[in-house]
């Protein structure tokens, strides 16, 4: 059996669903398989609240952020979904580079303000600061499962197919085109294949496209309970100091306390795609629990909820997008990629129409071209 369509994406987590609403608006005929079932949570983009903002000590992140809150708004008013939880975020620590994210702010017109520590311990009771600490208001949280619900939603209203539990075995380049061959031994014959499969992009098509290193990691995240439930809900946190750690409201995971999730961006276990445990790793809730009780009084320090997720990391933390012959690749996580989901889908249409308009540092050459240092979360 075949079929020929003019794209096919692999992956129909959160970037798989963004590139294929981005092109099936764009009039291409679109075939998506996931090989896991609808509402899965054994990759990225399972859960109800991942950070968005537009503090990063990058001017080409702070950029793009705001192009990519466009398009969010965008979606939400065309769906009638709200997606976005606006509480403002909140940036401090020895290695964050406060006033250099706040001159990245400044220049991109974002408001924002630097606090003393003192005066924002004052403003937000429960925290704890030191140094000083940049606030802005564009910043939140994104309900990761519900846009990938929205994303297949209007990718199918525009005419997309989505299959799940329809695993890729192969992806490979003709002249013709690409060619994936499914794991029922069925063929999608396309114009062009996009990989957004997270985990499962270098064993899926790393014979075939030259990738960086990728490192797959599991990370541990915890939900812990506030101390006062009727006090309004706290911004974003990211605090680096020997650690990254990241704080934020829970929203749904948190279940009726809005208990607050809690995690550390450089904790995770190395595993495979498909090798990942689950299991919570003992030593990580520990430090996490530790932190809560030096850094956030407010909190209950034992965690009343804890889960995993899948992250994928190139050496420098930025994202791959390119294409090569008849194949996109499509692996912008490292953590840090979920705020981007419709402007990286958008970025796909764009590479599978035309071929251009991808940040230079997204390039495949790029990532092989030993350059320094690397992308804070």
């Amino acid at each position: 059996m075949s079929d020929e369509v003019d794209v096919v994406i692999v992956g129909a987590g959160l970037m798989g669903a963004a590139c294929a609403y981005a092109l099936a608006k764009r009039g291409r005929s679109v075939v998506v398989v996931e090989q896991f079932a609808p509402g899965h949570s054994l990759g990225s983009s399972h859960g109800s609240a991942r950070i968005v903002r537009r503090a990063y000590r990058d001017e080409l992140y702070t950029r793009l952020s705001g192009q990519a809150f466009e398009l969010w708004r965008e979606l939400e008013r065309s769906s009638g979904v709200s997606l976005l939880r606006m509480l403002g975020g909140l940036d401090f620590g020895t290695r964050r580079g406060v006033a250099e994210i706040a001159a990245h702010l400044a220049s991109a017109g974002v408001p924002h303000e630097v606090l003393p520590g003192a005066e924002a311990a004052g403003r937000w009771p429960g925290m704890r600061f030191s140094g000083d600490v940049v606030y802005h208001p564009e910043a939140g949280t994104l309900d990761c499962a519900a846009a990938v619900d929205v994303f297949v939603a209007a990718a199918r209203q525009k005419g997309a197919e989505v299959r799940y539990r329809s695993a890729a075995r192969s992806v490979t380049g003709s002249e013709r085109g690409a060619v994936v061959t499914l794991s029922d031994h069925s063929v999608l014959r396309a114009g062009c294949a996009v990989v957004a499969a997270g985990a499962w992009v270098a064993p899926l098509i790393g014979t075939v496209v030259s990738l960086p290193a990728l490192r797959v990691t599991q990370q541990q995240i915890f939900h812990f309970p506030r101390l006062d439930r009727s006090a309004p809900a706290w911004p974003s946190v990211i605090h680096e100091d020997v650690n990254a750690v990241y704080h934020l409201a829970g929203g749904r995971d948190g279940g009726t306390g809005d208990d607050r999730k809690v995690g550390v961006h450089d904790d995770g276990m190395p595993v495979s795609a498909d090798g990942r445990s689950g299991s919570i790793d003992p030593a990580s809730r520990t430090r996490v629990s530790d932190y809560v009780r030096d850094w956030l009084p407010g909190l209950d320090p034992t965690p009343r909820g804890e889960a995993s997720c899948l992250y994928t990391i190139t050496p420098t933390e930025d994202f791959i997008l390119d294409r090569v012959g008849p194949i996109v690749v499509c692996s912008p996580c490292s953590g840090h990629g979920a705020k981007f989901a419709p402007l990286i889908g958008e970025c796909v249409a764009d590479l599978v129409t035309t071929g251009t308009d991808v940040p230079a540092r997204f390039r495949l050459a790029a990532h092989t071209s030993g350059r320094s240092g690397t992308v804070s979360l």
